[in-house]
């Protein structure tokens, strides 16, 4: 057997661990992914029973009422989806302001909004230049898997992975887009 040189020797040894290294990060991270999808999909069921549950009570509420000769009404939404309609000739300053402010700088520019009182009062401003309303689950779910996007360090990213989520948003207890939803 040939004499092997001490540096290829200690190449092949330094090789031999970094490979073992990668191979228990690896398992680690397979470990870590399995845990997390069975974590996403258990918090995907319960938002399923929740949205079910929410609609079974908005019928119930209005079958009762119903019987009672009353009438139900939905509490107001707290979201809003907001698209722009119109272009920006003959527009006043303080319009233009609002329609920075509410991220709408393009006609078919559509964002989400909280419903506030001052929000209200911003989308009252605007009124000819917007159309607005109270999206439900499936357009909401619609518009972020087809279309959703988040500034994520400056940027403008697509929401393709829940990776992407779990980096931005982990430490608010968001990891995937259902919980976004």
């Amino acid at each position: 057997m040939a004499p092997v040189p001490e540096l290829l020797a200690k190449k092949a040894k330094r090789d031999e661990a970094w490979q073992a290294q990668r191979q228990a990060a690896a398992l680690e991270a397979r470990k870590k992914a399995r845990a997390q999808r069975r974590e996403i999909f258990k918090r995907a069921e319960q938002y399923v029973n929740e949205y079910r549950q929410q609609e079974k009570d908005t019928i119930r509420l209005k079958r009762e009422a119903k019987q009672k000769g009353g009438f139900y009404v939905e509490p107001e939404g707290k979201l809003a989806f907001v698209v722009r309609i119109r272009g920006l000739n003959k527009i006043h300053p303080k319009t233009k302001k609002i329609l920075q402010l509410l991220r709408l700088r393009q006609i078919n520019n559509g964002v989400f909004v909280r419903i506030t009182k001052a929000t209200l009062g911003l989308l009252k401003r605007v009124e000819p230049y917007i159309a607005w309303g109270y999206p439900n689950l499936k357009t909401v779910r619609e518009l972020i898997y087809k279309r959703g996007y988040g500034k994520i360090d400056g940027n403008r990213i697509p929401l393709t992975d829940n990776k992407i989520i779990e980096q931005a948003l982990g430490s608010k207890d968001i990891l995937c887009i259902e919980d976004l939803i």
